[in-house]
């Protein structure tokens, strides 16, 4: 199936509500279009324009959200890499080699029994773990919206951060 297209012409002075007689535009004919996403040939010239911001402010309510999200996610993958972490050395044979070796240096009776699984287990490690998570959870959260507040009080002194922002070329 083949396509055709026509060229119409469509007429400004009609389009616009002026007799067919008046005259087109005042600073001559009318461009053609460019189709969707090409520059048209003023804009191929054009420089990217850039725009000159300063951030003086910064809320503390919004950062102590964010910063918490972000530490909970923080939290939860620093848990669940110890605990591939240990899972993998458990299944590569780490802690049996470590009481084999404990056992054969040491030797005697009372070393017989020895695992240290009982002293380094996976859940002292994990309950560990998740102690010191929660524990930073606080203190990262803490720390994001104080650094929040003394950004404000020296945004204020100093006049903030200038960023300059520049269109793709």
């Amino acid at each position: 199936m083949t396509e055709r297209v026509e060229d119409t012409v469509v007429r400004p002075a009609a389009a616009a509500g002026r007799p067919a007689g008046a005259p087109s535009a005042p600073n001559g004919p009318v461009p053609p279009a460019v189709a969707p996403g090409v520059p048209g040939p003023a804009a191929r010239g054009r420089t990217p324009r850039r725009a000159r911001l300063r951030l003086t402010r910064v809320d503390p309510w919004s950062v102590m959200k964010t910063s918490f999200l972000l530490s909970i996610a923080f939290a939860v993958v620093t848990v669940v890499s110890v605990a591939m972490v240990w899972q993998v050395l458990g299944a590569a044979g780490v802690w049996d080699s470590i009481n084999s070796t404990i056992q054969e240096g040491i030797g005697g009776q009372d070393v017989a029994s020895f695992r240290i699984e009982d002293y380094v287990g996976t859940s002292r490690v994990l309950g560990f773990t998740m102690l010191v998570a929660a524990i930073d959870v606080v203190l990262i959260t803490a720390a994001a919206t104080l650094i929040a507040f003394l950004y404000n009080m020296s945004a204020a002194l100093l006049g903030g951060v200038e960023i300059t922002l520049a269109e793709d070329a």
